[in-house]
């Protein structure tokens, strides 16, 4: 994984201590909040409904042991004892304070870790797939082009105030496991003639208006890549609006002058671009690339003793194929039927630190689905992981199933929520916490948003759950269909909403619905996409 040369390390310190004087300069009151906010939120410091909310940056969500660790010490020392692990690959922590921040921000820099760009007008965290380096269908590993993405937008002095949040996303495998094309910029990397390079994907997201991105290039050489990306933002920042928020993102641009045109201009735009020689040296993309060479991986492959059912179910259900012969990919369930989704306590985050040092090459991933990924597990340990996080709670068999639920902090946390998330996602997994029924009812992926801003992903859920406020009650719309994968779409409002414990009761039987007439082999989605939306709809309200 990447590591902090001389500059970077030095680039941060030094943004820690412009911080701290900006924090000093709020608490003496020589600065107000208008005047405090647009710094703070450079910085991924937010106001939440009741207290300062902290967003630490996990880049394409690789992190090792002594980072993992740290995580853990600020949740003891500064926080409530926990994180909340995000679908953007970072970690909130949800009880700050603000004079505590400069010290904090002190400490994760000694790990190689900040809160910059976490949040604010600018290119968020770098997202990429959480298999990147062990999955056996990428063409390359991404994460040096995340790295090298990382690095350049980082204070980038053109795209630091964008008309809007921007967020990027990288895979290199035919099987989108990162939601690429919900994203501003989505980046496919592959191979064309025996020469490395990517599709490019402008103009998805989610939020008040959800959009699949559009194909804007179908080929772009990786020689080419970096100044092919800054003419897409070029042109962002050049028509992108600025005098109305809910109009500002880039999918709205393309809407509205269509994809052609902004990809004519993108194209005229990066040929001035491309004269500037803004591409990388080959000795420097060497250098990153070295950095995430894969780690000796020199195991034999077993045959695992699964005459234990619970152990048996979550190697089927947890465990994935590694590219290298007697290792496996391991994912970690942050959903604990009754939990909160994506939560993990400070001993939980030590835990999945040492399991990471001993048995997966010090490394660690954050998925988009808010669990955690131990990439580089040798068959032969998976017994002992097994063991290890049963008797920490994290042996959840659920990777994939109707309890492994995103969700968004809703309003329990957040102040621009309109409803709660969290005792919705608890109840629904209290519902079907049956890991026998999950199984039955298989791949069904549910999401959860408090709010229009969609931080929860509802309108790429298998099944998603909408939160409105309706005359100061809260009401939670019901979706299907929706789909963040390779088969991307966004799922349509079934109906009139519902109570909290009504939506619950509306999935049940939409559930039920879904076992009486599937086929053979289909999932919800294919269920859904072949019968449509009456059967259910029939089902849920009669």
């Amino acid at each position: 994984m990447y590591k902090y040369d001389e500059y970077d390390q030095s680039m941060v310190d030094a943004r820690v201590e412009e911080f701290r004087d900006q924090v000093q300069r709020r608490l003496a009151g020589q600065m107000t909040e208008d005047q405090f906010k647009p710094l703070r939120l450079m910085n991924g410091l937010y106001l939440q409904l009741h207290a300062y909310m902290l967003r630490v940056a996990v880049p394409y969500g690789t992190l090792d042991s002594r980072q993992m660790r740290m995580l853990a010490h600020v949740a003891r020392k500064y926080d409530r004892g926990y994180g909340h692990f995000t679908t953007r690959q970072n970690i909130q922590f949800n009880w700050i304070k603000l004079a505590d921040t400069p010290d904090i921000l002190a400490e994760l820099a000694t790990v190689e870790m900040h809160a910059i760009q976490t949040s604010g007008n600018c290119i968020r965290n770098i997202s990429s797939d959480q298999f990147a380096g062990a999955a056996a269908d990428e063409v390359t590993d991404p994460r040096p082009w995340a790295e090298l993405l990382r690095q350049w937008s980082t204070f980038h002095p053109e795209f630091t105030y964008l008309p809007r949040k921007f967020k990027i996303a990288v895979i290199a495998a035919p099987e989108d496991r990162a939601a690429m094309r919900l994203h501003d910029i989505g980046i496919e990397l592959t191979e064309r003639d025996g020469r490395l390079g990517a599709k490019i994907f402008v103009g998805g997201g989610m939020g008040r208006t959800p959009m699949i991105s559009h194909e804007i290039r179908d080929f772009i050489g990786a020689d080419d890549l970096l100044s092919y990306l800054e003419a897409c933002l070029r042109v962002y920042n050049r028509y992108g609006r600025r005098d109305n928020i809910y109009k500002a993102r880039i999918k709205i641009l393309l809407h509205e002058i269509g994809a052609d045109e902004y990809r004519r201009q993108v194209e005229e735009e990066f040929v001035a671009v491309k004269a500037l020689g803004l591409d990388p040296p080959a000795a420097e993309l060497e250098r990153i690339t070295a950095m995430f060479a894969p780690p000796p991986l020199t195991a034999e492959p077993v045959e695992l003793d699964r005459s234990d059912p619970d152990f048996a179910v979550w190697l089927d259900q947890n465990v994935r194929p590694h590219k290298q012969p007697g290792h496996a990919i391991v994912t970690i369930s942050l959903k604990l039927i009754g939990g909160i989704p994506g939560d993990a306590s400070a001993d939980q985050i030590d835990v999945m630190a040492d399991l990471a040092e001993r048995y997966s090459a010090d490394e660690l991933r954050v998925t988009h689905a808010q669990n955690i990924v131990l990439p580089h597990v040798a068959q032969a340990d998976l017994p002992a992981i097994w063991q290890a996080l049963t008797e920490t709670g994290l042996a959840e068999a659920n990777l994939d199933l109707i309890s492994d639920i995103i969700a968004c902090p809703g309003l329990d946390y957040c102040a621009l929520a309109n409803a709660r998330s969290i005792p919705v996602a608890q109840k629904i997994a209290t519902r079907f916490a049956d890991l026998g029924r999950q199984r039955e009812l298989g791949e069904l992926k549910l999401k959860i948003s408090g709010c229009i801003n969609a931080c929860g992903h509802h309108h790429a859920g298998h099944i998603g759950i909408l939160g409105v406020d309706r005359k100061g009650t809260e009401n939670f719309q019901l979706l299907l269909g929706g789909s963040g994968a390779e088969d991307v779409s966004l799922g349509k409002i079934t109906g009139p909403g519902f109570s909290e414990d009504g939506v619950v009761d509306a999935i049940e039987r939409v559930t039920d619905k879904y076992l009486e007439v599937r086929e053979s082999g289909e999932r919800f989605l294919d269920t859904y996409r072949r019968v449509g939306m009456e059967p259910f709809k029939e089902a849920i309200y009669g």
